[in-house]
């Protein structure tokens, strides 16, 4: 089909997306631009303007059923890199446990399996907990200190720019 005659509805009866609509689909959810997805998918005539792939992009991706579908293989590719990631942890962890399970009593790998598991459950973390004594007078002084310092700052600052501006002769009649 040409640039300007893609179906944008796909086989409505049967909610099933044309081949090129899928096409479409999948290049924008990898994450190439609408209407570069479109350029792609689509049989685009050599020197047809850019502005007219995007507006048709544009349309495609308004379809309800494309953009469902966008969503649906963005999902499944994050569903997959979790699973995968979440793979990857359970072999390290398997490893470690084998090497502290099977290790001779005084190998180094065994301590270092064992502070590496304790390591991905949180056992060693450091807490480190801060208290203010002052009291709430004091911290309304310092605040108080603080907002002076400001005002007096902003202060110096207007009457510095008020120097510098010179008066207009014209307005003093």
């Amino acid at each position: 089909m040409s640039e300007g005659k893609q179906k944008s509805g796909g086989d409505r009866k049967s909610g099933v997306l044309t081949s090129k609509q899928l096409h479409f689909a999948r290049c924008v959810a990898s994450g190439m631009s609408q209407a570069a997805a479109y350029r792609e998918s689509y049989n685009v005539r050599e020197g047809s303007k850019a502005s007219s792939h995007q507006v048709s992009a544009s349309k495609l991706m308004s379809n309800p059923m494309i953009k469902q579908r966008v969503e649906a293989i963005i999902r499944q590719k994050e569903a997959g890199i979790a699973a995968s990631a979440l793979s990857d942890r359970e072999r390290v962890l398997n490893k470690l446990r084998h090497m502290l399970d099977n290790a001779e009593p005084n190998d180094g790998q065994k301590l270092r399996a064992a502070e590496l598991l304790g390591k991905s459950v949180g056992l060693f973390k450091d807490v480190v907990e801060t208290t203010d004594t002052r009291s709430s007078d004091d911290l309304i002084s310092d605040l108080e200190v603080l907002l002076d310092s400001v005002t007096d700052t902003a202060n110096t600052d207007s009457d510095t720019v008020c120097a510098i501006i010179p008066e207009d002769d014209s307005t003093m009649h």
